[in-house]
């Protein structure tokens, strides 16, 4: 059977089509990455992610913790009390993240006086290096 429709390749990112391009999506969001590394410490409150998470609105919070919940990565458990309690904890699949994202997280903190040494030069017009 011929069809003109190109076959969607299955675990090849830079194909627009492809399901892991949504996945990098949402593992690479700056969001994501510090909900992940807050409850990485362990379960955690919506006010407790607010609150950790400084430069986050409530409703970025509450669209990113509903998107990874979706994906399986963060568990959401509502307690049956007045007022009821909601906790947010990290999924098995969410918890081996963790590493990865670590890692990140510490190349930014070893490169960020280089990488912030290159963009004053190439703010102040000199390049990389002080080579324009």
């Amino acid at each position: 059977m011929v069809t003109d429709q190109p076959r969607t390749v299955f675990g090849d990112p830079y194909r627009a089509d492809c399901p892991t391009r949504r996945i990098l999506d949402r593992i690479g969001d700056r969001w994501t990455v510090l909900i992940v590394g807050v409850l990485s410490d362990g379960d955690a409150r919506f006010s407790q992610l607010l609150r950790r998470i400084d430069g986050i609105s409530q409703k970025m919070l509450t669209q990113t913790l509903r998107g990874l919940e979706r994906d399986g990565l963060v568990r959401r458990t509502v307690y049956p009390e007045v007022p009821p309690r909601v906790e947010y904890a990290l999924t098995e699949a969410g918890r081996t993240l963790c590493e990865p994202l670590h890692a990140l997280q510490d190349w930014a903190i070893a490169h960020l006086d280089d990488i912030t040494a290159s963009q004053e030069a190439h703010d102040d017009g000199l390049g990389v290096g002080g080579v324009r």
